[in-house]
C-alpha cells in the first residue's frame, strides 16, 4: 500500500494569524466556530455573537446533525451535510481550520474535522490551543459576523471513518477492530453518571478499551506530540498498525481519538457515530459492562 501524504491535521494560532493579518480568509481559507456547551452552562452562539476570530463563521453542530433520529448528534446526510457548509462559503477546494472555545482547549473541534473528514473533504484542520490560547497570546477578535458569499460543496460519503451499531455488534464476534472508548474512566467504569441524562446509565460495550481524551490535551490546552500520543497508545497495548473504532457517549470525543492516531500517522479511525448512547438502548445487556448496578448497565 502507498502511504498517502496526510494533510496537516492541527494549525498553530501564529500560523492563523498571520494568515487573518495577510487577507487570506476566503474561498480558499475559511473559520469555523464549533463549540457547544452543555444547556445552562454557556451559550456558544452568544459567545460567538460577542467575540471570535475575524472571518470565523459560526457551526452549529445542532443544526448539522440527523434531528430525526432518536440518538445524540448523529451524522446529517450528504445532502443536509453539503448544504449546510455550502452556506458558510466552504467548497470542495477550501482549507477550513476549526476550533472551539472549550476550557480545555479543544472539544467539539475534532468532531468538525471528522466530519469533514467523513464527507470526503481532506483540507481541514484543528487550530492547536484553540480559542483559549488565540485570546491568551492576545490575537485579534472581532464581534462583527461573518457573511461569507455561499458556495456549492459536493460531500462524498466515506464509510470507512463510519461504522454503525450492526458493524460494532458483527465486532464482539470478528474483534477484527480495537474499540476505544474516549470518556472520563469513571464513566467508563460505571462508577460515575453520565452527565445531563435521563435514563442513561454509564458503563461501556464489552471489549473496548479506555483512554480518556483529555490525556490526549496538555495542561495548557495544546495537543501532545505524537511521540507522547504514541506511547500513549503503546501503553493501553492499542496497536495503531491494526484497525480501530473509537466510540465515546455521542460520538463527538471520539474523534479526539481519531485526531491523536491521525498525528502519529493513521488517518483510519473510524468512528462509531451512535456510541455508548444508542448502543445503551439497543444493545443485549450482556454486551454493556458497568461496576455499578450490579456489573451491567
Amino acid at each position: 500500500m502507498v502511504q498517502q501524504v496526510l494533510y496537516r491535521a492541527l494549525v498553530s494560532t501564529k500560523w492563523l494569524a498571520e494568515s487573518v493579518r495577510a487577507g487570506r480568509l476566503g474561498p480558499g481559507l475559511r473559520v469555523l466556530d464549533a463549540s457547544w456547551y452543555s444547556p445552562g452552562t454557556r451559550e456558544a452562539r452568544k459567545e460567538y455573537l460577542e467575540r471570535h476570530v475575524p472571518g470565523a463563521s459560526f457551526f452549529d453542530i445542532e443544526e448539522c446533525r440527523d434531528r430525526a433520529s432518536p440518538y445524540e448528534m448523529m451524522l446529517p446526510s450528504k445532502a443536509g451535510f453539503a448544504d449546510y457548509v455550502g452556506s458558510l462559503g466552504i467548497s470542495n477546494d477550501t482549507h477550513v481550520v476549526v476550533y472551539d472555545g472549550d476550557d480545555l482547549g479543544s472539544f467539539y473541534a475534532p468532531r468538525v474535522w471528522w466530519m469533514f473528514r467523513v464527507f470526503g473533504h481532506r483540507t481541514v484542520s484543528v487550530l492547536n490551543g484553540g480559542f483559549r490560547n488565540w485570546l491568551k497570546e492576545g490575537h485579534p477578535v472581532t464581534s462583527e459576523p461573518s457573511r461569507p458569499e455561499p458556495a456549492v460543496f459536493k460531500a462524498t460519503l466515506d464509510r470507512s471513518l463510519l461504522k454503525t451499531y450492526e458493524q460494532v455488534l458483527e465486532n464482539l464476534e470478528s474483534k477484527r477492530f480495537q474499540l476505544v472508548d474516549s470518556r472520563a474512566q469513571g464513566r467508563y467504569l460505571g462508577t460515575q453518571p453520565e452527565p445531563d441524562a435521563v435514563g442513561l446509565d454509564s458503563g461501556h460495550i464489552r471489549g473496548s478499551v479506555n483512554m480518556p481524551f483529555m490525556d490526549f490535551l496538555m495542561e495548557d490546552g495544546f495537543e501532545k506530540s505524537p511521540e507522547e500520543l504514541r506511547a500513549m497508545f503503546e501503553a493501553k497495548k492499542v496497536d495503531l498498525a491494526k484497525p480501530i473504532i473509537a466510540t465515546c457517549r455521542k460520538g463527538v470525543t471520539a474523534c479526539h481519538i481519531a485526531l491523536a492516531a491521525y498525528l502519529c500517522g493513521k488517518p483510519d479511525v473510524a468512528i462509531y457515530d451512535g456510541s455508548w448512547f444508542e448502543w445503551f438502548h439497543r444493545a443485549p445487556p450482556e454486551t454493556r459492562v458497568s461496576q455499578g448496578k450490579g456489573g451491567k448497565a
